[in-house]
């Protein structure tokens, strides 16, 4: 009886210690994505404005900082709104992860539009290549919001997991491709005074936004539904 109280006592004894190292390790990520995060949109942002008409020399030097430190101040009150509201904590990270990948996404698109050109007009090669960019982060997109934000680490029936969260991201892709297709075609007309390169990161910028919406309550209710 005294040997089972001992081995149960060091069980439960390792497991708070696995507990403290795992709350340790998740705070060091929230961290450094936010970090991250932040500095991504910020740089991202800096370079939309270099390439439209408007000129705020002074963002150069305060949104590289300000946008990390917003970031660290969102995921610190989600945090601590989390704890009586999961729903606003899971959102906040999302909307990081989001911004994260939703640079790199804009990475490989401008990198398509600037290796295979883009003229006025082209609203179908367009639409293709943000769909090309949008395919090649999905992936990686998976793994980040599983594991970080919905902190879903069960590993069982990951296959039907992930056939279900594709599922969800392609919708999201028609949408985002939609409307980013046609913010392009709208503001098409008014090339002369932006860049196709513009036109084309503003239409993705939207259509990014408006997918998110459906993809954050896909996987909130149907992928990671614990």
């Amino acid at each position: 009886m005294l040997k089972n109280l001992t081995i149960n006592f060091k069980f439960t004894s390792l497991l708070k210690v696995f507990q403290i190292c795992y709350d340790l390790l998740m705070k060091k990520i929230d961290f450094i994505l936010a970090l991250v995060c932040g500095e991504g949109v910020g740089l991202l942002f800096l370079w939309l404005l270099k390439n439209s008409p408007f000129s705020f020399p002074i963002l150069n030097f305060t949104v590289p900082v300000a946008f990390p430190a917003l970031s660290l101040f969102a995921v610190y009150l989600a945090e601590i709104v989390g704890k009586k509201y999961l729903f606003f904590y899971q959102l906040v990270k999302f909307a990081l992860v989001g911004a994260l990948f939703a640079v790199f996404d804009l990475i490989i698109l401008n990198f398509l539009m600037l290796w295979l050109g883009i003229e006025k007009g082209e609203m179908v090669k367009y639409a293709i290549f943000v769909a090309l960019s949008f395919t090649i982060v999905t992936v990686f997109k998976y793994f980040a919001n599983k594991y970080w934000a919905f902190e879903k680490t069960e590993k069982e029936r990951m296959e039907k997991e992930f056939g279900t969260f594709f599922v969800v991201t392609v919708i999201s892709g028609f949408i985002q491709t939609g409307v980013a297709s046609l913010v392009f075609k709208f503001l098409s007309p008014l090339s002369f005074k932006i860049s196709e390169l513009l036109i084309g990161n503003v239409g993705k910028i939207f259509g990014i936004f408006v997918a998110s919406l459906w993809n954050f309550l896909g996987y909130k209710f149907v992928v990671f539904k614990k």
